[in-house]
């Protein structure tokens, strides 16, 4: 495996190349909830309830429309994300998708390498356009690479979500055509 360490000193920094991305299947599901957990339960970044249970959340991130992966390197899982259709009927040509990085490979490139993957795999099950329905105005490093890979800000929701620590804070509508 190739790996760049610039600017991560210590820390492997992971290129798209490297990473494999497979479907979730149910032996994914212990990886899969060491990831959810601690982001669901902080509370910062997700609308979901912060006590929310193994199963549901399980639930919630594999079943129905969502599409799961892992995102992997040497066999070390180290993100995850859904693709869906945003809406059904006339906004089905819409993707929504949502994305958690491993708390260990934070900073490695793993969620601009997800958002890649999902863009290309949207593209690939011909959606149209991608949004990001409720992204919360303090996840700044989401923002800022969504923006970097083409989304604009849509629609600003004032106060739309009780922050743990900061309050009610904005949620945005970000979208870019694919």
């Amino acid at each position: 495996m190739t790996v760049s360490t610039t600017h991560w000193p210590g820390r492997r920094r992971v290129a798209l190349h490297d990473l494999t991305f497979r479907r979730v299947t149910e032996l994914d599901h212990p990886v899969l909830w060491a990831m959810l957990e601690p982001v669901f339960r902080a509370g910062e970044t997700y609308a979901i309830d912060r006590d929310i249970a193994r199963a549901q959340a399980l639930e919630f991130w594999c079943s129905g429309t969502h599409c799961a992966f892992i995102a992997e390197a040497e066999s070390e899982s180290l993100g995850t994300y859904y693709l869906c259709p945003n809406q059904g009927g006339g906004g089905a040509h819409v993707a929504n998708a949502g994305f958690v990085t491993a708390a260990e490979a934070m900073g490695r490139g793993v969620a601009r390498a997800m958002l890649c993957h999902a863009l290309e795999t949207a593209r690939a099950a011909r959606f149209r356009a991608m949004q990001f329905n409720f992204v919360v105005e303090t996840n700044s490093r989401a923002i800022a690479l969504w923006q970097a890979h083409g989304f604009d800000i849509v629609g600003r929701l004032p106060r739309a979500f009780d922050h743990p620590r900061r309050g009610y804070v904005d949620a945005l509508v970000m979208y870019r055509h694919l």
